[in-house]
């Protein structure tokens, strides 16, 4: 058998905001179609180390290996390695005054310098794969939220992403919203698309998850696979956790 594609490797990074010292000697690898999810309290650096994997925030020290070739933020244009990492945030950052097409086809045109027809063409199509096909003309204020946030999934999808990095995505949704969101995630999962998410659904992480990486005071604690890490922790820190929430 083949290895699979490394799409991310991570070695030994640190992040400081200040004094405080958010992430401890991070190592992780993600491979190509790897649905990697990484769970925790609050507070724990989740989501720093995701903004980190998309360059949001720099790294102080360690390295970033994003499809074999290591990044440096002073060295590489970002905007290109953002094109294949694509970001899915907690709020939709939706452009108000464009309609829901508007928003997919945007960045595409703009960034990769599609012609509008091929945007309009693309942007009808991801609509139509997150369950948005009668929504086009629609602008941002007459939606739900979770309708919100699944336009803000076809708006990544529309630069065509290697990885997709989602960041609580569901944590801003009504309770009745979050299911359709979480259902599109795992739609894509499905299709093979490299995923990192950040998430407090742990009915997600169990079911969609490949990996599953407990981090806890900017460290991973523990990681494997789903029905291990819920199943039999083994670490004190991971089993109290879980028992907190579950």
């Amino acid at each position: 058998m083949t290895e699979p594609r490394e799409m991310i490797r991570v070695e030994k990074l640190n992040k400081s905001f200040g004094d405080l010292h958010v992430l401890y000697d991070i190592d992780l690898k993600v491979n190509e179609s790897d649905v990697v999810v990484l769970i925790g309290a609050s507070g724990s650096g989740k989501s720093t180390l995701l903004r980190c994997l998309n360059f949001l925030e720099f790294k102080d020290d360690g390295k970033i290996i994003i499809e074999g070739e290591q990044v440096e933020a002073d060295t590489h244009d970002l905007n290109k390695v953002r094109q294949k990492v694509g970001m899915v945030f907690q709020h939709f950052n939706l452009f108000p005054h464009k309609t829901v097409l508007g928003n997919v086809i945007e960045a595409p045109i703009q960034v990769k310098g599609l012609s509008k027809k091929e945007a309009i063409k693309e942007g009808k199509r991801l609509l139509d794969k997150v369950g948005l096909g009668d929504k086009y003309d629609v602008y941002p204020s007459r939606l739900s939220g979770g309708q919100k946030q699944r336009v803000a999934i076809a708006r990544a999808l529309a630069m065509q992403p290697d990885i997709m990095l989602f960041d609580e995505p569901t944590s801003a949704l009504d309770p009745e919203l979050v299911g359709e969101v979480l259902e599109t995630m795992k739609e894509l999962g499905e299709e093979g698309m490299t995923m990192v998410v950040v998430t407090h659904e742990m009915g997600f992480a169990r079911e969609v998850g490949d990996w599953v990486v407990y981090m806890n005071e900017g460290r991973i604690v523990e990681e494997g696979k789903p029905d291990q890490i819920f199943d039999q922790p083994k670490e004190e820190r991971t089993k109290a956790f879980l028992d907190s929430i579950l």
